[in-house]
C-alpha cells in the first residue's frame, strides 16, 4: 500500500507514518516544516496553503510518487485561540484542504481528512452524534475551517466521485506531542511545569474534554485506511476519541501523580472560541470499523509522561 500524508511532521501523522512503514507500506510525507522527532519517513517541503493550479506534476510542479492508493490530508494550523488571534490561518487551513482534494481529484483516489470536535460548538455540548453537528453554532474560526474541509470533502465525492471518511478527532495527546518550541500542546506542557514545581493555568474550571490516547486514534485511521484502500463502502463521518470525558484539573491532577509532585494550579475562565464540554459518542466507530480504544485518561497520562521524561533526558528540553 502507497500512502500519501499531508502534516507528516505533525504528530498524528508521524505516529501513523512509522506504524504503516513498521508494517512494510510506503509513506510519502507532505510538510511545510521537518520533522523533529524522526527521519525515518520521506518528507517533501511543501506548503500547502499555497493556491496552485497544475496538478499534473503533484503541487506545485514538484514530482510526486506514482501509484498513491490514499491520501490522508492531516495538515491544518491547529491551535484554536492562536487563530481567534490569526484567523488568516483558518482560511489557510482550507486552501490546503482545497490542495489535497485536487491532488487526489487529478489521480482519482480517496481521501482521509482530519476533521476536529470542535465543529460541535458548544450549544450542542451533550448532542455529538455524527448527523447533529449544526454549523450555525460555529464557535471560532478554527472550526469553521474545519467545517468548510468537511464541505469540501463531501462536494468532491458527490460532484467527482471521491472516496472519503473523514474523522473528527478529539484531544489526541501521547507520543511526540511535546515539541513545545513550535506549539504549546498542554499537556507535555503540564507534565513540563509541574515536574518543575512552576504554576499552570487551567482555562475551565468546569471544562470536561474527551482526551484520545494516540495509539487509539492510529488504531482507528488505520482501519479507516484499509476500508477505503479496500474500496469498501465509506463516505462517513466518523468521531474518534476515548467516549469519556475528564476535566483538565483531573487532567492535571494525574500529572502530578506520576511526576509525585503538587500542582501549584490556577484556574481562570476559558479562552474565546474553546469547546468547553464534548464527549464523543463513537458508535459509529465501532459499528463501521471495529473501534475499540482501550486507553482512559490516566493510564494514557502515565505512558505520555513515561514518554516525554525519556525523551527530553535523551533529546534536551527539560
Amino acid at each position: 500500500m502507497r500512502v500519501l500524508i499531508t502534516g507528516s511532521s505533525g504528530q498524528i501523522g508521524t505516529n501513523l507514518g512509522l506504524r504503516l512503514q513498521r508494517e512494510g507500506h510506503y509513506v510519502f510525507g507532505v510538510d511545510n516544516r521537518p520533522n523533529t522527532w524522526t527521519n525515518e519517513i520521506e518528507t517533501l517541503m511543501q506548503d500547502l496553503s499555497i493556491p496552485y493550479r497544475n496538478f499534473d506534476k503533484g503541487i506545485g510542479n514538484v514530482p510526486y510518487p506514482e501509484n498513491i492508493d490514499i491520501v490522508v490530508h492531516f495538515a491544518a494550523h491547529a491551535k484554536v485561540h492562536e487563530l481567534v488571534e490569526q484567523p488568516y490561518r483558518a482560511l489557510e487551513n482550507i486552501q490546503m484542504s482545497f490542495n489535497a482534494l485536487e491532488f487526489c481529484r487529478s489521480r482519482n483516489i480517496p481521501i482521509i481528512f482530519g476533521s476536529t470536535r470542535e465543529v460541535y460548538g458548544d450549544i450542542h455540548r451533550y448532542i455529538t452524534e455524527e448527523s447533529h453537528a449544526d454549523f450555525a453554532y460555529t464557535e471560532s474560526p478554527y472550526a469553521a475551517s474545519k467545517i468548510s474541509g468537511e464541505a469540501l470533502v463531501y462536494s468532491y465525492a458527490a460532484c467527482y466521485n471521491i472516496p472519503y471518511l473523514v474523522f473528527r478527532f478529539s484531544n489526541v495527546y501521547g507520543r511526540y506531542d511535546n515539541d513545545l518550541q513550535r506549539m504549546e500542546r498542554v499537556i507535555p506542557l503540564f507534565i513540563k511545569k509541574i515536574y518543575h514545581e512552576e504554576p499552570i493555568v487551567v482555562y475551565g474550571e468546569n471544562k470536561v474534554l474527551d482526551f484520545t490516547y494516540i495509539d487509539d486514534c492510529i488504531s482507528g485511521v488505520r482501519a479507516g485506511i484499509d476500508l477505503l484502500v479496500e474500496g469498501q463502502p465509506a463516505n462517513q463521518t466518523i468521531n474518534l476519541a476515548y467516549g469519556q470525558g475528564n476535566s483538565l484539573i483531573d487532567m492535571a491532577t494525574f500529572i502530578g501523580e506520576e511526576l509525585g509532585k503538587a500542582p501549584n494550579m490556577s484556574v481562570e475562565p476559558s479562552r474565546v472560541g474553546e469547546v468547553t464540554h464534548y464527549i464523543a459518542n463513537v458508535g459509529k466507530a465501532r459499528a463501521m470499523l471495529d473501534y475499540t480504544p482501550t486507553t482512559p485518561l490516566r493510564e494514557g497520562i502515565a505512558k505520555s509522561v513515561r514518554w516525554a521524561m525519556a525523551y527530553w533526558q535523551e533529546h534536551g528540553g527539560l
